[in-house]
């Protein structure tokens, strides 16, 4: 099975990938438009995404690919993510003063990089960044990336568990054509909505959960790019469309919101932190 990630081998993404599908062929792009194009026009059967970080938050432009897409979520990876700066064989850490990273990377060691006074680089990915600096060593740059990265390009491990925060976990949506089969066990569902501009158009929405009986996991608010300073609510609900109470309160939520589009209904991670067809 061909299953598309955003990143280069060595990557944080690949890494989930693969724990979640062990047999699988994982296949790198640059950009996560990218991955998204490649499972729609079936390059790969699977994709797999990271939407949030426990330091660094939510990774907005997955949320917005989504909603433009047609693909469906069908399952999540919860993968704890310990960061390594990397350098060149030689290189120790007073004689760096820049380091590159993917953003989100960068964001959650961004109190190591003060206290070290590194300057930080942001580019597209991790491990790009590793392979990069590997290929093209520039004195005093150095990379965050995976321990796996600095073992695939050679690369030395100045510190390592950089993250600010030990409990640095990423959570990945795995996206595909299909609709995901309700299956055994607890699942979520993901769904965006827009309110209708009143008082309370907010409030109304959300109660149809607390009247279905229905936990949410999660709500975040994203600006419309089709109507400046409106907003999108992004969230997150336990249970399968399928069952009575989340039936039910898509039902009254459809009555009560401007829009709504379901994501997926998917398998909620296991106690591994991965759950994916």
């Amino acid at each position: 099975m061909r299953i598309a990630f955003q990143g280069t081998e060595g990557a944080y993404s690949e890494e989930a990938l693969l724990k979640a599908f062990p047999e699988a062929k994982p296949v790198g792009f640059p950009t996560f438009h990218q991955v998204f194009e490649a499972v729609e026009a079936g390059e790969a059967e699977l994709g797999v995404v990271p939407v949030e970080n426990t330091t660094a938050g939510s990774i907005n432009q997955t949320y917005d690919l989504l909603l433009e897409s047609d693909l469906h979520v069908v399952g999540e990876i919860v993968h704890r993510v310990e960061h390594c700066l990397l350098a060149p064989k030689g290189t120790t850490l007073k004689d760096l003063h820049a380091v590159k990273s993917h953003p989100q990377a960068l964001a959650q060691c961004d109190g190591f990089l003060a206290r070290m006074r590194l300057s930080p680089i942001p580019v597209f990915d991790t491990a790009g960044a590793a392979r990069a600096l590997a290929e093209n060593p520039e004195p005093g740059v150095g990379a965050i990336a995976s321990r796996r990265a600095a073992e695939l390009y050679g690369l030395e491990v100045l510190a390592e568990n950089i993250e600010d925060y030990p409990h640095n976990y990423t959570r990945f949506f795995v996206i595909g054509r299909e609709e995901a089969k309700k299956g055994e066990g607890p699942h979520k569902t993901s769904i965006v909505f827009a309110v209708r501009h009143r008082p309370g158009g907010l409030l109304e929405a959300l109660s149809v959960f607390a009247e279905a009986g229905v936990n949410l996991t999660k709500l975040e608010s994203r600006p419309r790019r089709d109507k400046p300073f409106s907003y999108l609510f992004y969230l997150d609900l336990e249970g399968h469309l399928e069952d009575p109470g989340p039936a039910q309160a898509l039902l009254r939520l459809l009555r009560r919101v401007a829009f709504l589009k379901v994501l997926g209904s998917y398998p909620a991670h296991a106690n591994g932190g991965v759950s994916a067809p």
